[in-house]
């Protein structure tokens, strides 16, 4: 029999398997920050742990005890190979989050399954595959006259677009494109991001941990450090804690971990804009302590009679 190569399997993409960052490199550095709180945690527990390029050919993922999503950046331009992928190593090892939650939360067509638990979600509207659609008639027939499109399945910000009446046709083409091979979204822009951000409540194991406040640069909507936007730690309310918790309450199993992203919606509501479970930012480095409970909850899915449903 083989001997495990490590307790747990910390996933990311190969363009983050460096173990150190070149000078200047803020982003790949930022990952080693949070990968290095993670698992220095994990060794407090006496677990081992290794970062692991999630798309390797020949890993023996049945080495590790358990795999934990961390930096997997790459999946939604590589859908057809990671849920494949997915299928496969659920079979192999413990999946921290389970393979179950993932193949939910992959599709934001969640938002739907979310509101129809009771949690409130920033409305939206969805456009299946296949559909032939003039986006000026949907903006209409909400009644928005400003709003954001974007595909179900995506990831930093991929083709995520501000439209109004005016612009719509010409992002007709592009959305005609993208409807060709999957669904996209339609959502009212929320004109909060721009005035206050949109703040990212982390949960471990149900309870909350801490918060950052995500910002867009001058000029633009998207948050996302990729497109300009910052990040600095935030202290949220307690009907933001409340929120926070009962969007994690109400999946189906429950995480071990996720991230949601609130904002104040355009009636002044609070309101779920997503639910990040896959792979999210963490911000370990913002509130280290985090790293610990992080930490537990990967051992907690460890220990007997725990099983990945």
């Amino acid at each position: 029999m083989s001997s495990p190569a490590a307790d747990v399997a910390l996933l990311t993409d190969p363009r983050y398997l460096a173990e150190s960052a070149e000078p200047g490199d803020w982003y790949l550095d930022n990952i080693l920050q949070d990968d290095r709180l993670l698992r220095d945690a994990l060794r407090r527990l006496g677990l081992t742990s290794e970062r692991v390029d999630w798309s390797r050919p020949g890993v023996a993922w049945s080495r590790y005890r358990c795999a934990v999503f961390r930096t997997t950046w790459d999946y939604f331009d590589r859908f057809a190979e990671f849920t494949s992928w997915l299928d496969r190593v659920a079979r192999e090892t413990t999946l921290c989050n389970p393979a179950a939650l993932v193949r939910w939360n992959l599709d934001k067509h969640y938002l739907a399954d979310l509101a129809g638990r009771g949690v409130p979600v920033v409305e939206t509207r969805f456009i299946e595959r296949g559909a032939t659609v003039k986006l000026s008639e949907v903006l209409a027939e909400s009644g928005w006259t400003d709003a954001v499109v974007k595909p179900c399945v995506s990831g930093a910000a991929r083709h995520t677009y501000r439209l109004a009446p005016a612009t719509a046709a010409g992002l007709d083409p592009v959305i005609e494109r993208l409807l060709a091979h999957e669904s996209v979204m339609l959502q009212p822009f929320q004109r909060d991001v721009t005035m206050s951000g949109e703040d990212s409540l982390m949960v471990f194991d149900g309870a909350f941990t801490h918060a950052v406040r995500k910002t867009p640069k001058a000029g633009d909507f998207r948050v996302q450090d990729d497109h300009g936007g910052t990040a600095r730690t935030h202290t949220p309310t307690a009907d933001q804690v409340e929120l926070a918790e009962r969007a994690v309450a109400a999946c189906r199993p429950a995480p071990a971990y996720g991230r949601v992203d609130l904002v104040r919606d355009n009636r002044g509501d609070l309101a779920v804009m997503e639910l990040e479970l896959i792979e999210p930012e963490l911000w370990l480095r913002y509130h280290p302590p985090a790293a610990d409970q992080f930490a537990k909850a990967i051992a907690d899915r460890l220990a007997p009679g725990k099983t990945d449903s």
